[in-house]
């Protein structure tokens, strides 16, 4: 009897607690989460390599040796234009720096901007007569209202400036006047530091011939 009542009186084991429960469906939930993460975190970064850094030292100093060498290879004597032949180099150079990431380097690179603008504007003028184009406004502000014309004005302005964007849609045009303008900022700046160093160079070599000729023999 003494025996039956002791195992009758000992403790059952506890349950499990519910931590040491494993849910697989919890784990693998927390694993796609966990990998969204790590991807948001990495996706920026990719951005940034993707285009190059234009308003550095490093990517100013590599643009203006490839622009000495493409300018050393216009001959500027032969070229009507001389202005327009420095003016096509220089966006030359600029486009091969973007390496074709953008759509407006592959635009500089292919030359067709200009075949399109200019086919373009000769469809406009041959088969679009003065009062048709006029309802055509008209009937677009009346669709769409003065302030989405206005909006739509702009992003077409915007997308002629900026080399192949003539017809994208607005994000398009957007991301890459983002990418276009400081492109266009460093040019600028490389340009204007070449001009003061083969002016200073012109300068100081006119002036030694000039003190040689003028010595006494």
């Amino acid at each position: 009897m003494a025996s039956s009542s002791s195992s009758s009186s000992s403790p059952s084991p506890p349950p499990p607690s519910s931590s040491m429960i494993s849910n697989p469906t919890t784990q693998s939930t927390d694993r796609s989460r966990d990998a969204k993460r790590r991807k948001k975190k990495k996706t920026p970064q990719r951005e940034d390599q993707s285009h190059p850094k234009w308003k550095s030292q490093a990517q100013q100093q590599i643009y203006s040796s490839k622009l000495r060498q493409a300018l050393a290879r216009v001959n500027l004597a032969s070229a009507p234009p001389k202005g327009k032949a420095v003016r096509e180099a220089a966006d030359r150079v600029l486009a091969v720096t973007a390496k074709g990431r953008t759509r407006w380097s592959r635009a500089i690179l292919t030359n067709r901007l200009k075949l399109k603008f200019t086919k373009h504007k000769r469809q406009r003028v041959t088969t679009t007569p003065p009062n048709r184009w006029k309802k055509a406004r008209v009937s677009v502000h009346r669709l769409k209202g003065k302030s989405g014309a206005s909006v739509q004005r702009k992003v077409r302005l915007l997308g002629r400036l900026v080399p192949g964007c003539r017809k994208e849609p607005l994000p398009v045009v957007l991301e890459e006047a983002i990418d276009y303008i400081p492109a266009l900022e460093m040019q600028v700046l490389a340009m204007n530091a070449l001009f003061n160093l083969l002016s200073a160079s012109s300068s100081s070599s006119s002036s030694s011939s000039g003190a040689s000729s003028g010595s006494p023999s």
